[in-house]
């Protein structure tokens, strides 16, 4: 198992102090979540945000642009510290061109699904990417409860993975907690996105290691 805790559940007073904890207790990537307030109702943070953690972490950045028009930001958040940069399905016109400058920037590249959008959506673009992250809530706030047909989603995903001998990861992001880690591990997801979960009641480092506990 692999966990990107996302720091838009971070104390931003001390968010440097909350990346290194989750460092310490062993997080594989630091999930940083851009919103737009266009394409999900909400506004988070930008890649000034994220850059002022270059040399302050040594783990990787995975960007997940909730955004409008995402190509236009691609070169923002390309830094030596980036791992992945995904973007929505629902949010291109031009996936297929989007995936292609963000592997042109060195950087893997993943699609977002939306609960609603269908797996079908991805025929074309499977074998090209790198990761397929499921929202397992609809996107714009941290704090929301899994929905449970996002498992039927990631199962599927991961047999089509299987089928046709295909190499992206699938990452799952919305409402994963320490209780439902397990059924979601389990369904096929090989990365977990965790904000609250990580970060409520300042103990972020030892809510790190819980999640590794459980596997």
């Amino acid at each position: 198992m692999k966990l990107a805790p996302s720091i838009l559940s971070a104390d931003f007073s001390r968010l440097g102090e909350e990346v290194a904890a989750i460092q310490r207790g062993g997080a594989h990537y630091i999930h940083v979540d851009v919103m737009d307030g266009h394409f999900v109702p909400n506004i988070s943070y930008g890649p000034t945000v994220m850059k002022s953690l270059m040399g302050k972490t040594t783990v990787p950045f995975d960007v997940h642009l909730m955004i409008e028009n995402p190509s236009f930001f691609f070169q923002d958040f390309a830094t030596p510290n980036t791992e992945f940069i995904t973007i929505h399905e629902e949010a291109c016109s031009h996936l297929h061109r989007n995936i292609q400058e963000i592997h042109d920037l060195g950087i893997k590249a993943g699609v977002s699904l939306n609960p609603a959008t269908s797996l079908s959506t991805l025929d074309y673009i499977l074998e090209e990417v790198d990761l397929v992250l499921i929202m397992s809530v609809n996107p714009g706030f941290g704090g929301q409860k899994f929905i449970p047909s996002a498992l039927e989603k990631i199962r599927a995903l991961r047999n089509i993975r299987e089928e046709n001998n295909l190499n992206f990861q699938i990452q799952v992001d919305g409402g994963v907690t320490l209780e439902n880690a397990g059924i979601v591990m389990e369904a096929g997801a090989d990365i977990l996105v965790a904000g609250s979960a990580i970060f409520s009641g300042g103990q972020a480092e030892q809510r790190t290691r819980q999640f590794y506990k459980q596997f």
